[in-house]
């Protein structure tokens, strides 16, 4: 039997990315590309597994481990957990998606019996349809979970740098500047911004009140909708939301 490698890796290659792909649409992480290629770049090295003779227990722990490390390399340590699970989630749902898509072109059934009739998947339909696949299964997901979500992409723009951010809308996020009227963007502390010239700006929440260091802010870019009229203020403490960056003011919810 012949195995050409070239084309194997190639196809875990592409099936490693559009999946890393789906799963950071999916829990909105701030990933550039270049992160994903590596991560699938590192999980198409697991074909050499073909060509060493291992026990199902030792196969699965090293399959576990590549997997551990194809999180590591694509989205780090923060969300780690959430991460790996959507991971395979989407890869159940994926290889369940070709199972059935195989089933129904090769196979033909006599009652509860089914016969091989010769009719083998193209691997061209296989490439084709796995991304128009997980495109629509990403869609429908991230409309659903936008109904009871409120996290968003979030491109922050300052002193001619920008930021791509994890944001969450707060409806009780009410803070604005008492001179400008300029509503304010909380950014967690451990967030490494530059903010070279800022002012304070008093807040009060439940029984405390104090003063927050704040910045103007070239413009910000909430899912492709653009604000203008905003701060951006440095928080005291980091945020625990979920991998959140910063907090949206409740004042963009009816643009958004």
């Amino acid at each position: 039997m012949k195995v050409y490698l070239d084309l194997v890796f190639f196809i875990n290659f592409f099936f490693d990315f559009i999946i890393l792909l789906a799963t950071k649409l999916v829990v909105k992480e701030v990933v550039p590309l270049w992160r994903i290629f590596l991560g699938s770049l590192f999980a198409s090295g697991s074909i050499f597994l073909l060509f060493l003779s291992l026990s199902n227990l030792r196969l699965f722990l090293i399959k576990f481990v590549i997997s551990v490390g194809i999180i590591l390399i694509t989205f780090g340590r923060r969300n780690f957990l959430t991460d790996f699970i959507y991971f395979y989630l989407i890869s159940i749902i994926l290889g369940g998606f070709l199972y059935l898509f195989d089933i129904s072109f090769t196979y033909k059934n006599e009652g509860v019996l089914f016969f091989d009739q010769g009719l083998g998947l193209n691997l061209v339909a296989i490439l084709v349809l796995s991304p128009v696949f997980l495109y629509f299964y990403v869609r429908e997901y991230k409309k659903n979970k936008a109904k009871i979500s409120n996290i968003y992409t979030v491109e922050i723009y300052v002193n001619k740098k920008m930021y791509r951010l994890k944001g969450m809308l707060d409806t009780g996020n009410q803070l604005k500047d008492p001179c400008t009227g300029k509503s304010v963007i909380l950014v967690s502390c451990d967030i490494p911004i530059s903010m070279s010239k800022y002012f304070y700006v008093p807040y009060k929440a439940l029984n405390t009140e104090g003063i927050i260091p704040c910045c103007k802010v070239d413009r910000v870019i909430v899912d492709d909708v653009v604000f203008s009229k905003c701060l951006l203020g440095k928080s005291k403490e980091k945020f625990s939301l979920g991998g959140v960056d910063c907090i949206l003011p409740n004042q963009f919810k009816e643009e958004l």
